[in-house]
């Protein structure tokens, strides 16, 4: 499962959300990225919220994952701030994660392409700035949800599939406010759950 998850993260270090309302990736409003990379035994996903504003960065423990860590440092490149998580491989696979209660998104909305709606998870608040921000891990996806405070659509979902090529690795859903005026977010899914489509990845991964 390890190398599974190693191989379609090594494809994904290359994908960009690309501006596109055809085939292509979709793009978050607000948002420049997320790109995702593997670096040794982590995978590093970063992005720049264009709508908050930080005068000073930060780094947070993530809780409940033992070496995973979310930054927020102002963007040296322009308007926003920049978040990054780096996530270790050791703490993905853990049993003592994997065994965490099942959540369902922020809101009580189920997450997109699980059966069960849920999946287990640890939520967290970064300085008052993004309440609720998640990580969820299961035996063939993992996922983080992010908040987007200021995307003001109401009801609002949409869910599209992510690609490294054009090969199908997870999903993308965007989440407008609820009822309340609360929740919206994207959440971003991997998985790794059709073998002939890792078969595929693993030969194109030898070459990195």
């Amino acid at each position: 499962m390890r190398n599974k998850f190693l191989t379609v993260l090594t494809l994904l270090g290359l994908t960009f959300f690309s501006v596109s309302c055809g085939e292509g990736n979709i793009t978050i409003p607000g948002v420049q990225g997320p790109n995702v990379n593997l670096l040794e035994d982590n995978i590093i996903v970063s992005m720049v919220l264009e709508d908050v504003t930080m005068m000073a960065g930060a780094t947070y423990k993530v809780p409940k994952y033992n070496k995973s860590f979310v930054g927020l440092n102002p963007n040296l490149e322009g308007p926003g701030t920049v978040l990054t998580f780096t996530v270790s491989l050791d703490d993905i696979f853990s049993g003592d994660v994997q065994e965490l209660d099942p959540k369902t998104l922020p809101g009580g909305r189920m997450i997109p392409g699980v059966a069960s709606g849920a999946l287990p998870a640890v939520a967290f608040t970064i300085k008052d700035k993004l309440k609720n921000t998640a990580f969820y891990v299961g035996p063939k996806v993992f996922g983080i949800w992010v908040p987007l405070p200021k995307f003001d659509l109401y009801g609002f979902a949409w869910t599209k599939a992510f690609k490294a090529g054009n090969k199908h690795v997870g999903n993308i859903s965007l989440f407008g406010k609820d009822e309340n005026g609360e929740n919206a977010g994207f959440f971003l899914a991997l998985s790794v759950s059709k073998s002939s489509q890792i078969k595929k990845l693993k030969r194109q991964s030898r070459k990195y």
